[in-house]
């Protein structure tokens, strides 16, 4: 059985003690180990502090976005292998485990080609110079440079390559070193990802290092300089804020935690038609990409009344013919959920959520493995809105006035998809909806190879307000801002542009 061991400090250490092991989703059989204890975290963090992140600084932005590129290629020449383990440590059919490493391999390509952009750069301007007085001489200007700690990444357990690229290519090319911390159950990809790095000697010492098992008290050993980037439970969230070192650090937080991700139908999109189509489409892609273990998954389908009825057949119609079964076998096509905890909290969520079963069952469905069937909920109860159920789970809300409001009781989401040809609903939707949602989606079947709702681009912000985190990663060069100290720079207007010589982002 595999041990999976940290990479601090500029080695490979085998932590001590008990050991969680790391099983196949879909055979319960043990296939890796890992642990965390006897690592030495404050000795990572300043090694971070004190070797990785001096040799990221003083490369450009532009080389940094080679050293991207690099860890791209690497992972492409690797990606069958990437694919096997995601299939093996993940539970994912073999589609959804290339949508992971593809998705990871996208978001490092998209920033390496940032940072060509940004050129050989060190310090970028942060909007326009300002006259300060009658004297064009004096004059101001914001600039961004990066913070002088450690970018310390705390990862999902659904998206072990994505998950792991769109936070560690925003912060290197910013010019921070990482910490990276998997979530242990499926850290399998995530682990091999980092030996390609080190292997290839992809990145200067002390610029990214990973640690395997549980985080201990990294969270508590964070100072003034260094940021956290969490996805996770909005409940560790919450843990992660209120420790005293970060309230009295002001140490930087981004959150991306629950998301009650809502599709709404409009009143005008007739049964059959292509605009209809392709909303149940993407509803069925939603809820069984990943076993609906997506942070974007649809879980609320809002439908005006007049239709409900026909889109509850239609949809149940279409996902009586999703295989659910073993991801290694090519006719899979929705493997089991991550982890026994997983599955329990699937289960519960289901019967919390109340309603009527309208698709699909709570019950145990192969004698092995962690699988459930997708679930279609009608007429649930108030807590659709209060609790994200994580898995192929989605509930059907009908409405008959005004389903901005249904929405918005979702108190923050992810994303928030609109089907509809109206102008007129879609500009009201859209007004209140867009308070409460982090990037919100327009549905139309004329749209070419659109990845759907469910799909993080990296040109897009992803986060959401409220329950979603109130965070943002990604959003082309605006994610680099998390990772950089803007500062106001005064005075004479000659001797600023010769300090700065930067490009705007």
């Amino acid at each position: 059985m595999l041990e999976l061991r940290s990479y601090v400090g500029g080695k490979w250490v085998a932590g001590q003690g008990a050991r969680q092991a790391l099983v196949n989703p879909a055979t319960e059989a043990p296939i890796a180990s890992a642990s965390s204890e006897g690592v030495d975290l404050g000795a990572a963090l300043e090694y971070a502090r004190k070797t990785g992140g001096p040799a990221l600084r003083a490369l450009s932005f532009a080389a940094r976005g080679a050293l991207l590129k690099a860890i791209a290629d690497a992972m492409q020449e690797a990606r069958d292998e990437l694919i096997e383990l995601g299939i093996s440590n993940g539970g994912n059919t073999r589609s959804d485990a290339k949508f992971d490493v593809d998705g990871a391999i996208g978001t490092l390509l998209a920033y390496a080609e940032t940072g060509t952009s940004l050129g050989t750069t060190k310090i970028l301007l942060d909007g326009e110079g300002i006259q300060l007085g009658r004297s064009p001489r004096f004059h101001g200007q914001h600039i961004l440079t990066p913070r002088r700690g450690v970018a310390v990444h705390i990862n999902a357990f659904n998206f072990p390559a994505w998950g792991f690229a769109e936070k560690a290519a925003v912060a290197l090319l910013a010019g921070m070193p990482v910490l990276s911390k998997p979530a242990t159950s499926s850290a399998m990809v995530a682990h091999r990802i980092v030996e390609l790095i080190v292997e290839g000697k992809l990145l200067p010492e002390g610029a990214l290092q990973f640690l395997a098992g549980a985080a201990r008290d990294l969270v508590e050993r964070l100072g003034a300089q260094d940021v956290l980037a969490f996805t996770g439970s909005g409940d560790t969230g919450e843990r992660i804020r209120a420790q005293p070192n970060v309230i009295r650090n002001s140490v930087r937080v981004n959150v991306e935690a629950d998301s009650l991700n809502a599709a709404v139908l409009g009143p005008d999109v007739a049964p059959r038609s292509d605009m209809y189509e392709l909303f149940l489409k993407e509803v069925v892609r939603d809820m069984t990409q990943k076993a609906g273990q997506k942070c974007t998954a649809i879980r609320r389908v809002i439908v005006p009344a007049q239709v409900a009825q026909e889109v509850k057949s239609d949809l149940a119609e279409l996902l009586a013919v999703i295989k659910v079964g073993d991801p290694a076998d090519e006719d899979t096509k929705m493997g089991p959920l991550a982890t026994a905890s997983q599955l329990a909290e699937a289960r519960g969520g289901i019967e919390q959520l109340g309603g009527k079963i309208v698709f699909g069952s709570a019950g145990k469905i192969l004698e092995k493995g962690f699988f459930i069937s997708p679930v279609l909920i009608e007429g649930p109860g108030p807590v659709v809105h209060e609790r994200e159920v994580f898995g192929p789970i989605a509930s059907l809300i009908a409405y008959s006035d005004n389903p901005g409001e249904i929405v918005a009781r979702g108190n923050g989401g992810l994303v928030c998809s609109i089907h509809s040809e109206d102008p007129a609903f879609i500009e009201h939707t859209v007004a209140e909806v867009a308070p409460w949602h982090g990037r919100i989606y327009l549905g139309h079947p004329k749209v070419e190879l659109s990845p759907g709702p469910g799909t993080v681009l990296p040109q897009l912000v992803h986060g959401g307000p409220g329950r979603a985190g109130g965070g943002e990663e990604l959003g082309g060069p605006r994610g680099l801002a998390f990772y950089l100290q803007r500062t106001a720079l005064e005075g004479a207007r000659p001797v600023i542009a010769k300090i700065t010589g930067a490009k705007q982002p």
